[in-house]
């Protein structure tokens, strides 16, 4: 028999390319630190605007913003909740802007009056006078008529809301719903609350006494009984 050749197989070995491997490695190094980066570029202006009564620095502490966090991982959504925990904020509306910027727009709830060292707000609750508010003193309990109150008082013009220093609860036989308003400039009205538009006229009104004072009726009849 003939002698069988020995047939040599080469097994060609893979070479790893470890400059590849080390270019590779040195991309996800740079990918990590890189969004590392701006995941912790902080907020650097913070803008409040339409906010008369909650100053500015307690909306950013409302806000937990008073460390200025990251700007990407602090959402508009979680800012707006934070803030919304403040008794005097209606609503609120926040925006991002690039360069860092967060502006923050304020509705604040109205104020009406002071009752029992409490405010009363258009939203009928109470909260304490913690930014020390000048506004009418309410004298007695409205609670009979107390929806309907906050939701007349609250079409009275901020600016005569201003001019009125005591607000009495005075109801008769006939009318259930009379107040009496004293005024700062020292004059009284009458008034009821489906017809507490009136009173946004008082300037007009005042006019008219020729600076003498007087009671106003506006409950009924439209009519001054100036004071001797």
């Amino acid at each position: 028999m003939p002698n069988k050749k020995k047939i040599r197989v080469k097994v060609k070995k893979r070479k790893l390319k470890i400059k590849n491997i080390l270019i590779l490695l040195l991309l996800l190094i740079l990918l990590y630190f890189g969004i590392n980066y701006i995941l912790h570029i902080k907020i650097k202006n913070i803008y409040i605007i339409n906010n008369n009564i909650v100053p500015d620095k307690d909306i950013i502490n409302s806000a937990k913003l008073e460390e200025y966090p990251s700007f990407l991982l602090t959402t508009s959504r979680e800012i707006k909740n934070n803030i919304l925990k403040n008794d005097y904020i209606k609503e609120v509306s926040v925006t991002k802007k690039i360069g860092s910027k967060v502006y923050i727009d304020i509705e604040e709830y109205r104020t009406l009056c002071l009752y029992n060292n409490e405010i009363i707000l258009e939203s009928g609750n109470k909260v304490e006078n913690i930014y020390d508010l000048n506004l009418p003193i309410l004298l007695n309990d409205v609670s009979s008529v107390y929806k309907d109150f906050i939701n007349y008082f609250s079409k009275i013009d901020t600016n005569i809301i201003t001019k009125i220093s005591e607000i009495e609860y005075v109801p008769n036989e006939v009318d259930k719903q009379r107040f009496l308003l004293t005024m700062n400039d020292g004059n009284y009205v009458y008034i009821t609350l489906t017809k507490i538009n009136k009173i946004n006229k008082y300037n007009s009104i005042k006019d008219q006494l020729e600076g003498k004072l007087g009671i106003i009726y506006l409950d009924s009849g439209d009519y001054v009984e100036i004071k001797e």
